[in-house]
């Protein structure tokens, strides 16, 4: 017998560099060991049909390279050209440009964007445009979708022509979305469409626990909210990034900005912008130029125009100077323009404005353009800037609103940007005029402001889980006060884009404290995220070489991926945590190893196991005294002896954290230790009692806008009714939550619901897809539980076997009854 083909390796199953290059080499075994010297001929075939230069071929030592480990990058063109050689399928081989991506952290990059629920400061001397103005307000009267692509060079005045439009459109609009989509930024990858959407709908008023997590159901919330609302798609890459973000109901309006042709967009008015003509850009500087002495040439706006190129960023730019420049004449402005262009100093419009506001400005000012051109997102506020120049916060206030009326920076709720181009010029400046050790200076400075910053930050909103985080020290800049759990988590909110960037450029100490430190936050709702984000920290920390910190980053890694439903992935994860731990006296770093494999335990349906380490952890965690860890375990551990049919103890078990929540004045603590007692009460026939916990934590979970344990909680109101016998109550209450979990995602909630439907109902359609969602998710409980359903549903005694085998399998109560239904009853 021939033996099984070896399955194709999944590079969607990778973490790290290492991951993907251990999964290309297996892809090479699944394809025969080709040598490398065959390989690269492939590639080399391949790119001469596509048309490469010689100088850009693959060379037999570069694609060795690529199934090395210890990388710390991977060339991902030479890889996609390596999987296409060894398996030339196209889905596969996009399977492996999107896991480069995550891995590299692009993906997590695209994710990081700000969006505004207010236009950026448009200018005041907005001059010309009027025929494109008119036909774009003309096109919005009629109050249906309206799709306006405006596209054209850099600096053409895209954007602001869409930010006039926009403000005039306004007052018709209950709401206004504006983002930059990135799509040229030359340090950052285009916006992700789902991060977009996941901004927009918060901003709409969804709260983040209900926000959707996958592109269609994203797509579809955002449409149902965004009627009558004008979105502005600023500096669109393609159709693709910006076809989902198309609000589509009645009375919406969006304007998108591009410097591509969109022409597979279902545009109605399609406008291609070019250079100012001369008339409109002299009528912009005479604006401009108010009072100001035109000197001995009668043609200096002409000149000054000419010289700019007619480009509206270029006179905007120029305008700037001139204003600031007293006792000039328009002619002095242009004899020095000439001057400079006959010298051939700069050689476009852009460079040549950029250069004559720059050189005007005094010294501290033009320091501060430079310094904040470093930030790693490009948009900050006066703390990021204080933080990244040193500087008093009220004498830095005063810098950046001087450069944003010199136009060299865009200011939006409170927080300041770039044109692309500006930021770029202000690097280069940087790069020339300040030394390595003053650029890496700011950028550290500015690393431990955002650590100082978000360590207050959490221990303000997350106040139980203080002791578990590093201390760091105090930030050496002003900070934000951040007294309340809401204004702390504006900040993190407004900072995320900055946090997790600073975690991928950061040195490797302050990348594994900062991961650390916001780590919770993260994993709240953005699972992928947190996952990638630890994963940084995690080559930090081995970086570094100390055996607590990769131990502490590798329990971040575990509780990501227990979240994104891998367990088996976190089971090995973990046990290198425990093993480095062994070396230590870190009590901490053991108690939280111990606690993690009794979740990853649970959710393999393996609840002896679990109940074991909840058990080592508990009496580990007696040295400490820590109430709020001691809590967490027995909350844990009531749930898993609830499977297990110890209901007495778990109902002390889950009695004593509840008391131990409310002391500690922890709400959401104590409603779930009060949901998991309900659960236990319905197993004690205890139904008033379970009817009255599940009643106050669903008022809980309203009133704190948590809709994934308010969905769980419904969930447990269908089952008590269910088991209470009140069959309409119950069918009631379970659709409510099927919808619910649905909504959200959360497979396993709707997997618990259709079998509890199921049951209710005697439904036998709920039940197979119940069995086949738990086959699919691996939970061997909820099979066994389906198994069972269907055994009383349809008479089965197949059916009813399978049950007792699961259960039989887990060491669950459910087994006996069965068992002796089996032998009296069929």
């Amino acid at each position: 017998m021939c033996p099984a083909p070896a399955p194709l390796p999944d590079p969607g199953q990778a973490v790290t560099l290492d991951d993907l290059v251990e999964r290309l080499r297996l892809l090479k075994v699944w394809a025969d060991a080709p040598s490398y010297e065959r390989i690269t001929t492939g590639i080399n075939a391949e790119w001469a049909r596509e048309g490469r230069p010689e100088a850009e071929m693959a060379r037999k030592t570069t694609v060795v390279d690529c199934f090395r480990s210890g990388r710390k990058r991977l060339n991902t063109d030479l890889v996609i050209a390596i999987v296409r050689a060894l398996h030339p399928d196209q889905g596969y081989v996009a399977q492996w440009r999107q896991a480069l991506r995550a891995v590299a952290g692009e993906i997590v990059m695209a994710a990081q964007v700000r969006v505004h629920d207010e236009l950026p400061g448009g200018e005041q001397d907005f001059v010309g445009r009027e025929t494109e103005l008119a036909r774009l307000c003309e096109a919005a009267a009629g109050g249906s979708v309206v799709i306006s692509a405006l596209e054209g060079m850099a600096g053409v005045g895209k954007t602001q022509l869409a930010l006039r439009a926009a403000t005039r459109l306004a007052s018709a609009h209950p709401r206004v979305l504006f983002v930059d989509l990135r799509g040229f930024d030359p340090k950052q990858p285009p916006a992700a469409p789902s991060a977009v959407l996941d901004g927009f709908l918060r901003l709409l008023g969804m709260p983040g626990t209900e926000v959707p997590h996958d592109l269609p159901s994203l797509v579809g919330a955002y449409r149902e909210r965004a009627a009558g609302v004008l979105v502005v798609l600023d500096n669109a890459a393609d159709e693709e990034q910006v076809r989902h973000l198309l609000p589509g109901a009645p009375g919406s309006v969006a304007i998108i900005t591009s410097r591509r042709s969109l022409t597979g967009l279902p545009a109605i008015t399609h406008l291609e912008l070019d250079v100012f003509t001369a008339a409109e850009a002299v009528a912009f500087l005479e604006r401009a130029a108010g009072d100001l002495s035109l000197g001995n040439d009668p043609k200096a706006l002409s000149r000054i125009a000419e010289r700019c190129g007619f480009l509206p960023l270029a006179l905007n730019l120029i305008v700037g100077h001139i204003r600031a420049v007293e006792g000039w004449t328009l002619t002095d402005h242009a004899d020095r323009l000439d001057d400079r262009h006959q010298r051939q100093r700069l050689d476009d419009g852009v460079q040549l404005a950029l250069d004559a506001s720059y050189q005007r400005l005094p010294e501290d000012r033009r320091r501060v353009l430079r310094l904040v051109a470093l930030h790693p997102t490009g948009e900050f506020d006066s703390y990021g800037a204080a933080a990244l120049t040193g500087q008093d916060l009220d004498d830095t206030r005063v810098h950046l609103e001087g450069l944003r009326r010199d136009h060299l920076l865009q200011c939006a709720s409170g927080r300041y940007s770039f044109h692309d181009l500006v930021r770029e010029y202000a690097a280069e400046r940087a790069s020339d005029e300040d030394p390595p050790s003053a650029r890496q200076a700011a950028r550290g400075s500015l690393a431990g402001y955002l650590l100082a910053t978000a360590s207050l930050a959490m221990d303000v909103r997350y106040p139980s889980d203080t002791r578990r985080r590093p201390r760091v020290e105090a930030a050496k800049t002003a900070t934000p006060e951040l007294t309340d759990p809401d204004a702390a988590l504006t900040w993190l909110e407004a900072e995320h884009p900055a946090l997790v960037t600073s975690v991928e450029v950061g040195e490797p100490l302050h990348a594994v404290q900062l991961s650390l430190t916001v780590f919770r936050h993260l994993n709240r709702d953005r699972w992928s995220t947190a996952l990638t984000v630890s994963t940084w920290a995690l080559a930090a920390a081995r970086s570094l070489g100390d055996p607590v910190l990769i131990a502490r980053t590798l329990h971040d890694v575990t509780a990501a991926l227990l979240e994104l439903g891998r367990p088996e992935d976190a089971l090995h994860v973990l046990e290198e945590a425990a093993e480095l731990l062994r070396t230590t006296d870190d009590r901490d770093g053991a108690i939280r190893t111990l606690v993690l494999l009794g979740v990853t335990d649970t959710r393999l349906s393996r609840f002896r196991e679990a109940a074991d380490h909840y058990y080592q952890a508990l009496e580990l965690n007696k040295a400490t005294g820590d109430q709020a860890v001691e809590a967490h375990i027995l909350v844990n551990l009531g749930a898993v002896e609830e499977r297990l049919g110890l209901n007495s103890s778990a109902a002390r078990h889950l009695e004593r954290a509840q008391r131990l929540y409310a002391d500690m004045g922890d709400v959401d603590g104590e409603a779930w230790a009060i949901d998991g007692l309900a659960s236990v009460e319905i197993e004690l026939g205890r139904y008033d009692s379970a009817l009255e916990h599940f009643t106050r934590t669903l008022n809980i979970y309203r009133q704190r806008g948590n809709v994934d344990a308010e969905a769980w909680c419904v969930q447990g109101f269908g089952l008590l009714f269910s088991r209470w016998g009140q069959r309409d109550r119950a069918e009631r209450e379970y659709t409510r939550a099927l919808a619910m979990f649905r909504e959200l995602g959360d497979r396993t909630g709707e997997l618990y619901v259709l079998n509890g439907l199921g049951e209710a109902t005697g439904d036998v359609a709920l039940l197979t897809e119940a069995l086949t969602l738990a086959t699919e998710l691996g939970s061997v409980d909820q099979q066994a539980r389906a198994h069972a359903g269907l055994g009383h549903a349809l008479g089965s005694r197949e059916h009813y076997e399978q049950a007792v085998e699961l259960y039989t399998q887990l060491g669950a109560p459910e087994a006996e009854p069965l068992r002796a239904l089996l032998a009296t009853a069929l």
